[in-house]
C-alpha cells in the first residue's frame, strides 16, 4: 500500500480562498504581507484586497524587512531571558565589592562605559541577589590623603571618572570633598596634562576685587564717620562690589590712618533676651518717634516707623513736624494697607499710640495693643533700628538744605535699609539676608479696602482734589496741592488739628476751630503748606501774597434737595367701585 497523497489544490492568488488553507498564525502573516515583500504592491491595496488594516501591514512589512523571518513568530517567553557576558557580570560583582554604596544605575552606567554595553538596572540588581557575593577585593586606589603624590591622587580622580563613576561615588570611595573632584576635573578640562601639577597658592596677578574704585566708594561712603565696616560691606554690595566685612575694616582703617579721621566711639553691647521675639512673620511690630538732627530751621522734625520684628522690615516710615495721632495714624494706615494687620503691636507709653481713638482702631482691627516697660527702650526692636538710621542717615539729614531734599535722604535710608543685608539675618542658610527677602510676599491678615475706611472713617475722609488744587470739607474749601488736580486726596481731622494728605504723604497742615454743635467747623487757619515733590512743572506768573493767595476759603452750603412735585395727572381706576363691590359681595 503506497504513502497517502495529499489532495491536489490548485493555485490561486483570491485571498478569501488564499486564507482557508493556511494551517498556522505565522503562515497566515507571511500571505498577508506577500505581495508587498515581493512584488512591491502597496499596503493600501493589499489592505483593500484583505480587509487588514493598513497600519497592520506598514507594521509587519517593516519588522519582516528587518528582522527577517523572525519577525513572524511571537516573541520569546520572559523565561527564556538573555544572559550577560561573563566578564560583565564578573565585573559587576568586583565593583560592588569594592565600594558597597554603588547603586544598579551606576554599576550600569560603568559597565556600559567599560564593554559599550549598558545592562538594565533590574538585571544589576538580579545579578548581585541571585549569585555569591565576592570577597572584599584590594583597593584600586588607596583615599586620596593617604597618596604620596598628589598628581597621583588627581589621576585617580580622572580615571574613574573616565570609567563612568559619578562625582559622588568618586568623592565617597577616596574620601575626599566633591568640591575637590569638581575642582580637579574642572582643571582636567581647562589645563589637560598640566592640570595635575600642583598649583601655586599666591595671588595671581591682575584684577582684584579690592581696586582703587571700590576703595574710592568706601572712601565716599566714609564721609558719614558714623558707618561700620558691615553697613560698609552692605553699602558696596547694593552697588555689586562684594568686600567682606573685614576686608571694609581694614580699608576704614587704612583711610583713618591717612586721613587722619578719628574712629567712632564704640561701646561693648550685652545682648539680653527679648520679650518681644517674633517666631513668624507679622507676629509682632514696633512703631516708635525719634527726634531727627537737621539743619533747616530751629523747629523739630520727627520720623514716625512701624518695623516688622520677625523680618526687621521697615513697613512704613515717614516723616513730620507734629508727633501728633493724625501723623502716627497715618503710617499705621499706610502699613495695613499695605501689608495686612499684625497680631500684636508694640510701642513705648508715648501718648500717641495709648489716645482713646487709637485704641479703638485697634480693637476694630483685632490687634493686642502691648508695650515695653518703661525706661526699658532694649525691650523694642526698633530702638536697634533707629541706632542704624543714626548711623546710615543722620549724616545726609544734616546736609540737607530743603525739606525735599530731607524727603528724598529719609526715602534712600528706608530703601536702602530693607535692600541691604542685615546683620541679624547674616547666618541664614536660605540665601535670605535682606529684610526684604525675609519678609518676601506674606502678609498679615488682610482688611479689605471698604473695611479699613470703615474703620478709620472717624478721622480719615476721602476727598477729590479739584482743578486748582482745593479739596471741600464741610463747607470749606482747603488747599492740597495744584499738581494733583484731578487726584484722590486723604483729609485726617483729629481735635484742632486737620490734615490734607495725598499717597501717605502731608500736603498741608490747619487748625481748626468748632461750632457748638461740636461737628460743623467754625473757623479754618492754615498752620503750614509743605513743599513737596507733587508740585506743578507750571510755574505761577508772579510770587503771591499772604492776600493774594488764600489757602481757606468758606463756600456757601449746598441747597437743600427740593421735594418731589406730585403728578400733574391722577391714573384713573381700572375697574369703577361698585364693579368691585359687586364682585367681592
Amino acid at each position: 500500500m503506497g504513502k497517502r497523497q495529499r489532495q491536489r489544490i490548485e493555485p490561486t492568488d483570491e485571498w478569501q480562498q488564499l486564507h482557508l488553507l493556511t494551517t498556522s498564525t505565522e503562515q497566515h502573516l507571511y500571505e498577508l504581507i506577500r505581495p508587498i515583500v515581493l512584488f512591491g504592491h502597496l499596503p493600501a491595496e493589499r489592505a483593500r484586497q484583505t480587509g487588514a488594516a493598513e497600519r497592520t501591514l506598514y507594521r509587519q512589512t517593516a519588522r519582516f524587512e528587518a528582522e527577517g523571518m523572525a519577525s513572524l513568530f511571537a516573541p520569546p517567553e520572559p523565561g527564556h531571558r538573555r544572559m550577560l557576558p561573563p566578564e560583565i557580570r564578573q565585573a559587576i560583582r568586583e565593583l560592588k565589592a569594592e565600594y558597597a554604596p554603588l547603586r544598579p544605575n551606576e554599576l550600569a552606567t560603568i559597565c556600559a562605559t567599560r564593554f559599550g554595553r549598558r545592562p538594565s538596572p533590574h538585571t544589576v540588581k538580579r545579578i548581585l541577589a541571585e549569585e555569591l557575593p565576592l570577597a572584599i577585593p584590594r583597593r584600586r586606589y588607596p583615599p586620596y590623603h593617604q597618596i604620596a603624590d598628589a598628581a597621583e591622587g588627581r589621576l585617580a580622580i580622572i580615571r574613574l571618572h573616565a570609567e563612568g563613576w559619578n562625582i559622588k561615588s568618586i568623592a565617597g570611595y577616596l574620601g575626599v570633598d566633591r568640591h575637590t573632584v569638581y575642582a580637579v576635573l574642572r582643571r582636567w578640562i581647562d589645563e589637560g596634562v598640566l592640570g595635575l601639577d600642583d598649583k601655586s597658592r599666591a595671588r595671581k596677578p591682575g584684577v582684584r576685587k579690592v581696586d582703587f574704585a571700590a576703595m574710592a566708594r568706601v572712601r565716599e561712603l566714609q564721609e558719614n564717620p558714623e558707618l561700620g565696616a558691615f553697613r560698609i560691606h552692605a553699602a558696596l554690595k547694593q552697588v555689586g562690589i562684594e568686600l567682606s566685612p573685614r576686608t571694609c575694616g581694614r580699608i576704614l582703617a587704612l583711610n583713618r590712618k591717612l586721613s587722619g579721621l578719628g574712629v567712632p566711639a564704640r561701646t561693648p553691647h550685652v545682648p539680653k533676651e527679648m520679650p518681644f521675639k517674633a517666631t513668624r512673620r507679622h507676629q509682632y511690630w514696633t512703631v516708635d518717634i525719634r527726634y531727627l538732627d537737621h539743619g533747616l530751621d530751629e523747629r523739630n522734625i520727627y520720623c514716625i516707623s512701624i518695623l516688622e520684628n520677625d523680618s526687621r522690615s521697615i513697613l512704613a516710615s515717614a516723616i513730620s513736624r507734629k508727633q501728633d495721632l493724625t501723623a502716627y495714624l497715618m503710617v499705621l494706615y499706610a502699613a495695613i494697607r499695605q501689608h495686612g494687620a499684625p497680631q500684636a503691636l508694640i510701642s513705648d507709653s508715648g501718648g500717641v499710640f495709648r489716645a482713646t481713638q487709637a485704641q479703638r482702631i485697634y480693637e476694630a482691627l483685632g490687634v493686642r495693643k502691648e508695650q515695653i516697660d518703661r525706661r526699658q527702650a532694649w525691650q523694642s526692636y526698633i530702638e536697634t533700628q533707629f541706632n542704624v538710621q543714626r548711623r546710615m542717615a543722620d549724616w545726609h539729614f544734616a546736609q540737607a538744605t530743603s525739606w525735599l531734599e530731607l524727603l528724598a535722604a529719609h526715602d534712600r535710608w528706608a530703601a536702602d535699609f530693607n535692600y541691604q543685608v542685615h546683620w541679624a539675618h547674616r547666618e541664614r542658610q536660605d540665601g535670605r539676608h535682606s529684610p526684604v527677602e525675609v519678609l518676601d510676599w506674606v502678609c498679615g491678615r488682610q482688611v479689605p479696602p471698604e473695611e479699613l475706611h470703615r474703620i478709620f472713617y472717624a478721622t480719615r475722609f476721602g476727598r477729590i482734589l479739584n482743578r486748582a488744587g482745593y479739596v471741600r470739607f464741610r463747607h470749606w474749601r482747603l488747599y492740597g496741592e495744584r499738581g494733583l488736580a484731578g487726584e484722590p486726596a486723604a483729609v485726617w481731622l483729629y481735635r484742632e488739628q486737620l490734615t490734607v494728605a495725598f499717597a501717605d504723604e502731608a500736603l498741608a497742615r490747619y487748625q481748626v476751630t468748632y461750632q457748638p454743635d461740636e461737628r460743623h467747623l467754625a473757623s479754618v487757619t492754615a498752620a503750614e503748606v509743605f513743599e513737596t515733590p507733587y508740585r506743578s512743572p507750571q510755574p505761577p506768573l508772579w510770587e503771591w501774597g499772604d492776600d493774594e493767595w488764600l489757602t481757606v476759603i468758606r463756600v456757601v452750603p449746598y441747597a437743600p434737595r427740593q421735594p418731589r412735585r406730585p403728578a400733574a395727572g391722577i391714573q384713573p381706576r381700572l375697574f369703577p367701585d361698585e364693579d368691585l363691590a359687586a364682585a367681592t359681595g
